[in-house]
């Protein structure tokens, strides 16, 4: 068990059918989905490695077996918990991060398996009870947060409420010192025995938020260093993306 600040271990949520990103995801699961000439999965995993981040708990269910033996071909160096998720087609993130409750002793950071993004921006994140977000874009919905000067976040703000223009999108990278993710567990648990399986974890985190049970400071992403794949325009602009951020690590070596 770690028993210091440092993070070692992350969790990854894997277990969604990908239903909008057919015909793609009908052959593999979408976190195997090439962007570029890597997976989305392949991607993470390199920014992982290079923060010497070594295990992992992965929740898998829509093809898990092709997840698994992925792990086995191209990552034999990660320790990797396999969490399965039977109901994945009838859930959602809520019920997947509550099943791997019991992998999780430490420390961790938290991904959605379906982001690709400038690894650079991982470093803030391994710092205790970090939250990614990112600048409002055109492109963006979904659950945006604001935040107050100190860059903590204050307020949740999920569909159908009104996205004021000031706010911030969540990037749905997360990490949690044992202390908050106990907090954060509590809430998760309550939903899932009412039932909320088909609910998304961010409502857990921002009814603890609305009460001050729990503090995140905001890590503010480039709008244009990350994305989140769920559909074939998504995998489209995230390749464009990517590109860019190539193009522009390239131009800084040879600045």
């Amino acid at each position: 068990m770690n028993n210091n600040n440092h993070i070692q271990t992350a969790v990854i949520l894997a277990a969604g059918t990908g239903s909008r990103l057919q015909p793609l995801t009908q052959q593999a699961p979408k976190c195997l989905t090439p962007v570029g000439n890597h997976t989305i999965l392949q991607q993470q995993l390199n920014h992982l490695r290079s923060h010497s981040i070594h295990r992992l708990v992965m929740v898998i269910g829509y093809m898990g077996d092709h997840i698994k033996h992925y792990m086995a071909d191209q990552a034999p160096d990660f320790s990797v918990e396999w969490i399965d998720n039977p109901q994945y087609a009838s859930t959602n993130n809520i019920y997947s991060l509550w099943l791997a409750r019991s992998a999780i002793t430490e420390p961790f950071l938290l991904l959605e398996s379906d982001l690709v993004f400038d690894g650079e921006q991982l470093t803030e994140m391994l710092e205790l009870d970090r939250m990614a977000i990112s600048p409002r874009q055109n492109w963006m919905n979904g659950t945006h947060v604001e935040i107050d000067a100190d860059n903590s976040v204050i307020r949740f703000i999920q569909p159908p409420e009104d996205i004021p223009t000031d706010c911030y999108k969540t990037v749905n990278i997360y990490s949690f010192s044992q202390t908050s993710w106990q907090r954060a567990l509590q809430s998760i648990h309550k939903m899932v025995k009412a039932g909320q399986l088909d609910a998304y974890y961010e409502t857990a985190f921002a009814r603890l938020v609305a009460k001050g049970q729990l503090k995140l400071h905001a890590v503010k992403f480039d709008p244009d260093r990350w994305y989140e794949i769920d559909t074939l325009d998504d995998l489209q602009a995230a390749k464009q993306r990517v590109n860019s951020m190539k193009a522009a690590v390239q131009a800084g070596h040879r600045g």
